[in-house]
């Protein structure tokens, strides 16, 4: 089947590559030019593991390609998937213009008929929108709109596109739907949850989605909260939580908070659309407050163990939002920075992929080019981001490396028993700190 992908981004991609995989032929066509050509050299603009690989396939098997011109995606392709961003308005809204955009610039080359899947993440009712702006654009064409939304795990958006747990298909069309099941057919005999539904349902269904396991991740935030008030451990309690096959250990893990391009604007945006159909809902208020205080209380752990922040240097180890990607769009470990930096302090990151993509969000954050970098001449470090790089750390070097030997553990990647061996005051989330105090561990060193 020919398939046009509009976009070339973190879904428009995977997607592209894996329906290549599955024996498509795949057009994929994107307003920045230079991209495109980078593209045709299999160069992703973005690191997501094996997604290179991936592309570079489809390119050699002849049955991915790429281009600017939408008009041959709109007049040879069975189906067009709309992928392109739909970030937050400063209301929190989802802006839609470049959804709207891509749409009708496909629509101009369209004929007789063309199936439009918006894989886009947007509010429900939007492909009835989107169905009369086609239809006004081009009179003689017949447009059938599906939803399929996406559910990639970024730095797992190649695994998640050639094996999904579940893939969801709205329309109200039943020959854009039987279209979408020849589309996916590998995908489903290999043993994927094949749901169809209305579109309405499907764009719903989405932002649900994204919304609940934001709330299991604030969730356990605020156990972490409570577990520092109480002398309790946060890992037991959410572990104790995860065996129970009602709750389920995904997404349980106290920390820094959720971040990324999905979880904040999804979030928001759904909650503007909840507003706007007139529903009370102040859970989807709270889930991004309790995320919020999760950055906060690792700034005050910071604030409390240094005491003043102006000439002290913090090493953030991480700065992507999560590990496995150089994403930093609402990164927890970028909003710590900009905390430290405009309390005065001296504020250097090491992160293995997204050091370039961090420096230019934050002003004043510096950055070095490997762990021991960072750590050099340290009163602080803070671990951001669970990077397996940062699981096998020598803490031995680390702490000779450092000014004042205090390890703040924003992901609870370490143990207790192992940091105070090392020499480390540790200080976790939602579990009790360790270690001598900073000035019986300077007095030991003098002597």
């Amino acid at each position: 089947m020919k398939v046009g992908i509009v976009g070339a981004g973190h879904v428009g991609l995977p997607t592209a590559g894996a329906l290549a995989r599955l024996g498509h032929q795949v057009t994929v066509t994107d307003t920045d030019a230079p991209r495109i050509e980078a593209l045709g050299r299999a160069e992703v603009p973005f690191f997501e593991p094996g997604l290179q690989e991936l592309i570079a396939e489809g390119i050699e098997s002849g049955r991915l390609s790429f281009t600017t011109d939408p008009a041959p995606v709109a007049r040879e392709s069975s189906a067009v998937f709309i992928c392109v961003g739909t970030p937050p308005r400063v209301t929190g809204e989802a802006n839609l213009v470049a959804v709207e955009k891509s749409a009708l610039a496909v629509a101009r080359h369209a004929r007789g008929s063309l199936i439009v899947v918006e894989k886009s993440t947007v509010p429900t009712g939007t492909s009835d929108r989107l169905a009369k702006a086609l239809a006004r654009s081009k009179p003689g064409v017949s447009f059938q709109l599906v939803s399929n939304p996406e559910f990639l795990r970024e730095g797992h958006a190649v695994e998640d596109s050639l094996h999904p747990a579940r893939v969801l298909v709205g329309s109200d069309s039943t020959a854009a739907l039987e279209v979408m099941r020849e589309l996916y057919r590998p995908i489903i005999d290999g043993g994927a949850e094949y749901v169809e539904t209305d579109q309405r349902t499907a764009e719903l269904a989405k932002h649900a989605c994204n919304a609940y396991l934001a709330l299991k991740i604030s969730f356990a935030n605020a156990m972490a909260r409570i577990c520092e008030l109480s002398d309790a451990d946060v890992v037991s309690v959410t572990k104790v939580m995860g065996m129970d096959p009602r709750i389920g250990p995904g997404h349980l893990h106290a920390g820094l908070g959720y971040g990324g391009s999905c979880f904040p604007k999804d979030l928001a945006a759904f909650q503007r659309l909840v507003e706007r159909l007139g529903y009370d809902f102040p859970l989807l208020g709270e889930i991004k407050r309790i995320n919020d205080e999760a950055v906060m209380s690792v700034f005050t752990k910071i604030e409390e163990v240094l005491w003043n922040l102006e000439e002290k240097r913090v090493a953030l180890l991480g700065l992507a939002f999560k590990p496995g990607t150089d994403d930093v769009r609402f990164a927890p470990a970028l909003a710590l920075a900009r905390l430290l930096v405009d309390a005065g302090a001296e504020v250097v990151g090491y992160d293995p992929v997204a050091n370039e993509l961090a420096a230019a969000e934050v002003p004043g954050l510096k950055t070095a080019d490997n762990v021991h970098e960072a750590l050099d001449g340290a009163h602080c470090a803070v671990l951001c981001t669970e990077w397996d790089e940062f699981r096998t750390l020598d803490m031995t070097s680390a702490r000779s490396a450092m000014a004042f030997p205090i390890m703040i553990d924003g992901r609870n990647l370490y143990e207790s028993s192992d940091m105070a061996g090392a020499g480390f005051t540790y200080v976790p989330v939602g579990r009790r700190s360790v270690s001598p105090a900073i000035e019986d561990r300077l007095l030991a060193d003098s002597l």
